[in-house]
């Protein structure tokens, strides 16, 4: 399972660190002003913080439906701009 946050303090305490290294997540964290993602890609992560916003899950077993994660990058996919598809 991969994660993807914003690097808020919530999310990078020490106690967050340590129960996602007992799940095995890979951790990937929101890359503020980095040089190797443009001003235009920032979108990209935005969209996908929206879309996850209104998301709980509550099992693992509902994490690894692929039914949502099916319709999720469907509705990413028709929101794109004509010619970023």
């Amino acid at each position: 399972m991969i994660l993807q946050h914003d690097n808020a303090r919530p999310h990078v305490a020490k106690v967050v660190k340590t129960y996602l290294e007992t799940l095995k997540w890979e951790v990937l964290p929101y890359p503020p002003y980095s040089p190797d993602v443009t001003p235009s890609d920032y979108h990209l992560f935005r969209s996908m913080a929206h879309n996850l916003s209104d998301q709980h899950f509550r099992s693992y077993e509902k994490i690894k439906n692929p039914q949502k994660m099916i319709s999720f990058f469907n509705a990413g996919f028709v929101r794109c701009p004509k010619g970023r598809k």
